[in-house]
């Protein structure tokens, strides 16, 4: 059955910083140039959950396609405002600025254990300090 749209629940809007001018450059290889940058900080912010992103704990390991287009993969370590740690991490693709992720969670607190069992999208925009998503959780 097709459907026009997907039941989605919003997580959050996370922002991110990244070390983009410190970034290490894989050039000529099979898939693509690598750029490699460290995850500097950042929030998050939502009706369930809302902190920070833990500094230098994540990265953003993208492959710069052959047609310009990035292919994601990204790690990071999110510290609620009541003290949960989560890791965090999502692939996708970004083209034209514009990205789509798929995020995966995983913590061992109670309070955000639901999240171990969520399936969710995140649409953003790759800006220059780092990129910006909506996260939503599939329902």
């Amino acid at each position: 059955m097709a459907a026009d749209s997907l039941p989605v629940e919003h997580l959050f809007t996370l922002e991110l910083t990244a070390a983009v001018d410190e970034a290490y450059h894989v050039r000529g290889g099979p898939s693509g140039r690598r750029v490699i940058a460290a995850v500097t900080g950042g929030t998050f912010n939502g009706p369930r959950l809302r902190g920070k992103v833990a500094p230098v704990t994540g990265g953003d390991w993208v492959t710069v396609r052959p047609d310009k287009s990035l292919r994601l993969d990204v790690r990071l370590v999110l510290l609620t405002d009541d003290d949960a740690t989560i890791y965090m991490f999502y692939g996708g693709i970004a083209q034209d600025g514009q990205a789509r992720t798929a995020p995966y969670f995983e913590t061992g607190d109670e309070r955000y254990a639901w999240l171990n069992n969520v399936q969710a999208v995140g649409i953003g925009a790759i800006r220059p300090t780092g990129p910006r998503y909506e996260v939503y959780a599939l329902v």
